[in-house]
């Protein structure tokens, strides 16, 4: 059985956290720990954590910073701290938009030893349930295709906030720098990916693979609003030269 640690960043999270949720899932799959990366919350995220970790402290984790850092760095440095205790590490966003439950499905892509990293997809297919606001929907097919573009890569979703990854050198690798994007380091992570394949270390279409998800839920009080819209298209410019960048690491 493969043990799985996934990293969860928050951020004043303390209206929005169901950890309930979280003890029903510890208590679902005994190979799965929780890492809780505490990002210089101000709000009651740090004591409720502090208190959550205390119940299970072999199951559920707390790493603390002591400042705000911003997603990209506490996924980064969570990645990093369970990379030498677990064969497989996630991150997943604290509002649950994609259920705990699908974890599983994520895990068992892995049956196939060639795949490093699983990257749900919210693709809205007939039987799947995935409810997500039309005018976030379409912004978000004009980014994707953006990307896919500037990556030379059939993308579909970089965006959603739950992936699995193996705990390879390659991956840690990835994550060794911290990121240049802010809004956008989960497609920076892409391209360090593509930059490895650049050297005959990775093979992004092999290794790489999108999972529909059978559920997926737009939540209120997130972090990404009309006014970060602006830093996003800014980040994109950006990644033209992040790409180039990589290839001749």
């Amino acid at each position: 059985m493969q043990s799985v640690v996934i990293v969860v960043p928050c951020y004043n999270e303390a209206d929005r956290l169901d950890l309930s949720a979280f003890r029903d899932s510890v208590a679902r799959e005994p190979q799965l720990t929780y890492l809780f990366v505490d990002d210089g919350s101000t709000d009651r995220t740090a004591d409720m954590l502090t208190a959550f970790a205390a119940e299970r402290p072999d199951r559920i984790q707390l790493l603390r910073l002591e400042s705000n850092c911003g997603k990209a760095e506490a996924v980064r440095r969570g990645i990093l701290s369970a990379a030498d205790s677990a064969d497989l590490i996630g991150y997943w966003d604290a509002d649950l938009a994609t259920p705990l439950a699908a974890i599983p499905s994520f895990v068992n892509a892995f049956a196939d030893p060639a795949i490093a990293l699983v990257m749900g997809s919210r693709v809205q297919l007939l039987g799947k349930n995935v409810q997500r606001k039309a005018a976030r929907h379409y912004i978000g097919r004009v980014f994707a295709t953006a990307v896919s573009q500037l990556l030379d890569l059939r993308v579909y979703d970089t965006q959603c906030g739950a992936k699995v990854l193996r705990a390879t050198p390659q991956m840690r690798q990835a994550f060794a720098r911290p990121f240049q994007l802010r809004w956008c380091f989960d497609v920076e992570l892409l391209a360090r990916l593509l930059g490895l394949q650049a050297r005959g270390e990775f093979d992004v279409e092999r290794q790489c693979l999108e999972l529909p998800l059978q559920t997926w839920r737009d939540v209120g009080g997130s972090k990404l609003g009309p006014r970060q819209i602006p830093h996003v298209l800014g980040e994109l410019l950006q990644l033209r030269t992040i790409v180039a960048d990589e290839r001749r690491r």
